[in-house]
């Protein structure tokens, strides 16, 4: 696991700097409602555990409909992140189950076997995959959706880097079917050339 964690922190530096190419010259102020000043020092209040966490070695809860969990390092749990422009997570898959399709990341593969794929903009709608084993690296390129599913019948396990130092996560269903209140359903009907039965099946599944 030592050697996983190691190759996950050289994966972060490296594509920290791609996500950052200039690093922010001055450094925060830290104040409890987690907004910031920029200041040229950090203050004397700041505290060495404001810039740690931990944690990650924890395996997350998967008994949920999808069978993973995202335990994830933002701004809200390392107040240092502030202004960084990165963050990380721990994804845990149970067997043969799924990170649904949503956007934006850099993954390492720690334990297990993945099947991932992320699809181009209209009008091409290329899908590129990959089969990921441990020691993998794969980058979901910005704004496209992309998607994760440990393919093995044994648990595995993902770090992923995130380009935002409190990053939203937009899974596709659940924003479409799972919209509160609903989106139209004659909306959803047109857009996705099917009754307006399968629309009320779909929703159902999402409240």
């Amino acid at each position: 696991m030592e050697k996983g964690v190691s190759m996950f922190l050289v994966t972060v530096l490296l594509f920290g700097c791609l996500l950052w190419p200039a690093p922010l010259p001055l450094l925060l102020t830290l104040v409890p409602c987690k907004t910031f000043v920029l200041q040229p020092k950090i203050l004397t209040d700041a505290k060495a555990d404001d810039f740690f966490f931990s944690g990650l070695d924890k395996p997350g809860n998967t008994s949920n409909r999808q069978g993973s969990n995202v335990t994830a390092v933002n701004v809200d749990k390392l107040v240092g992140l502030n202004t960084l422009g990165i963050s990380v997570a721990r994804i845990d898959f149970a067997p043969y189950c799924l990170n649904p399709p949503h956007t934006n990341d850099v993954i390492v593969v720690l334990e297990g076997t993945l099947y991932v794929g992320f699809v181009t903009s209209n009008t091409d709608n290329h899908l590129f995959t990959k089969v990921l084993n441990k020691g993998d690296v794969f980058v979901f390129l910005v704004g496209l959706i992309h998607f994760q599913w440990n393919m093995g019948n044994t648990d595995a396990l993902v770090f992923a880097a995130l380009n935002s130092h409190n990053p939203s996560v937009i899974t596709i269903a659940n924003v479409v079917f799972g919209a509160n209140p609903p989106i139209n359903c004659d909306v959803l009907s047109k857009a996705f050339l099917v009754d307006k039965n399968v629309i009320n099946y779909l929703e159902k599944q999402f409240k």
